[in-house]
């Protein structure tokens, strides 16, 4: 009985299934769930942004006015530092 009872502990705490094991898991689970979320946020605004580009123009002009410096024609660009 002693014998069968000494298994089963060497079982719980080191083996396949042992409660250090499954903390492991469950920890790495954890940190999975945490990225796939970030994931699932970043691939939210991405189709958002696809979708405002295929709809409309205003974030295109918005892109390229502030990404690439573009004015319309009759426009002055005025930009500002704050140098001190």
């Amino acid at each position: 009985m002693l014998a069968l009872l000494l298994v089963l502990q060497a079982q719980i705490w080191f083996g396949r299934g042992s409660v250090p094991n499954v903390r492991q898991m469950q920890l790495r689970l954890d940190d999975m769930s945490r990225q796939n979320q970030q994931a699932q946020g970043e691939n939210e605004r991405l189709a958002s942004e696809v979708r405002d580009l295929k709809e409309g123009l205003d974030m295109v002009e918005e892109k390229a006015r502030s990404e690439l410096g573009m004015v319309k024609p009759n426009e002055i660009f005025v930009q500002f530092s704050n140098a001190k």
